[in-house]
């Protein structure tokens, strides 16, 4: 006779935990819209610049780093992780790339800086879960590198759109002038830089001051005879005529 051994009841325990830890470092449109997230005056601008930078393709994650002027300052691009979606996943994860392009502000008492996070998924621009992992993960990375929260940011096939609010548009279309102007930039750097480096050279030998030996003297010079009367000869000459 065989007998069937249900697995006792502690070993699915782990796992609903997890699960409920998971669910629990999300958070929802209602929670994001009320974390007093600073607006984008202009997000197109912002999408279309870092669309052109990192040319994102479905899973990955583009972190950028603005200034108070909404210039950014720095970015990082990276693929998600696979498996299911949890925010302290995504936060180490952005909090890693954040310390490697740019340091911590710390030390100020209030975030002069704004971190802001653009997905690019499937589907459509909904709110899902793996949205909800990435806002607490991008919350959280904030606080813990010295940054403001800013918008989180979904691109889909057909659109982008700014979650916890009304705003969106079309996708960007790459740019074909994004590679130029990037080539062009690195090209005016080091022909500015070698400019300066001729610059200095000259500077290190100047031009030696003109000596004595080196000025006409006299005795190169074309003299005019005179004669008696004081006048030119070839004058004298030509009055005679």
């Amino acid at each position: 006779m065989t007998f069937d051994f249900a697995p006792p009841p502690q070993v699915s325990l782990p796992t609903s935990a997890d699960s409920a830890a998971r669910l629990g470092r999300m958070l929802e449109p209602a929670e994001w819209a009320s974390a007093g997230i600073p607006l984008l005056r202009n997000p197109r601008e912002v999408v279309a610049g870092l669309h052109d930078r990192h040319r994102p393709v479905p899973s990955t994650a583009v972190v950028a780093v603005l200034d108070t002027q909404e210039r950014v300052t720095a970015s990082a691009s990276f693929t998600e992780f696979t498996g299911a979606p949890d925010g302290w996943e995504f936060r180490n994860a952005l909090l890693a790339h954040l310390r490697r392009v740019i340091p911590h502000d710390l030390r100020l008492r209030v975030p002069v800086r704004t971190a802001v996070l653009l997905y690019c998924r499937e589907g459509e621009p909904l709110w899902t879960e793996t949205d909800g992992a990435w806002m607490w993960g991008l919350r959280d990375a904030c606080t813990l590198h010295g940054l403001r929260c800013g918008a989180y940011i979904t691109l889909t096939p057909d659109r982008w759109q700014v979650l916890g609010e009304g705003r969106g548009g079309r996708r960007p279309r790459p740019s074909t002038a994004a590679e130029p102007v990037t080539a062009a930039h690195r090209t005016g750097t080091e022909t500015a830089a070698g400019r300066m480096e001729v610059r200095r050279t000259t500077a290190a030998h100047p031009e030696a001051p003109h000596t004595a030996a080196q000025l006409p003297t006299a005795s190169n010079r074309s003299t005019v005879r005179r004669t008696g009367g004081g006048v030119p000869e070839a004058h004298r000459h030509t009055a005679a005529r």
